[in-house]
């Protein structure tokens, strides 16, 4: 038996590949973490998805942190649409939900490469681009986040729109 439940409504399900395009169009999302008092933690942040794996940046110490280095289970969140539709009491949704393990990256070279990822993704092309990442790298960690499992979901008016216009 899998630690991760199906979804009951599989009808509604994305595909993987529909799930990463929407983790790679994405700009921003919900990190899920447990505190050590043991609440849920749950933080808007900037990623970068690459080859099954999420990354983040932080600063060197705070809440975050703290609760990666209490407990490495995670979940991040992604909303890709949520129109609501009053005059149907309903919301035209899609989103991504991502479980794994989180932790903070050690290694200089990885914590560089994974820096120019981010870095590459949000500000492209700019001027200065490694001077900042210089002068910034000794003062921010960067975070890395494991999917061990990933389901995309969507409503189920955008599922049938979608059958329709295949008919």
């Amino acid at each position: 038996m899998s630690e991760f439940r199906e979804m009951r409504r599989k009808r509604q399900l994305l595909s993987e590949a529909d799930s990463i395009a929407i983790l790679q169009k994405a700009t921003s999302g919900v990190l899920s973490l447990l505190t050590e008092e043991g609440y849920p933690y749950g933080v808007p942040i900037s990623y970068v998805y690459t080859h099954g794996k999420l990354y983040f940046h932080s600063a060197l110490s705070g809440h975050k942190l703290d609760a990666i280095r209490f407990h490495e289970k995670a979940s991040f969140t992604v909303i890709d649409k949520d129109d609501i539709v009053p005059e149907k009491f309903t919301t035209f949704f899609r989103s991504v939900i991502c479980f794994g393990k989180v932790h903070i990256i050690d290694d200089n070279e990885e914590k560089m490469q994974t820096l120019r990822l981010l870095s590459a993704r949000y500000c492209p092309d700019q001027p200065g681009t490694e001077h900042e990442i210089a002068s910034g790298f000794n003062h921010m960690c960067m975070i890395c986040f494991e999917i061990d499992h990933i389901s995309g979901k969507e409503s189920i008016e955008l599922v049938r729109a979608k059958e329709n216009h295949a008919k």
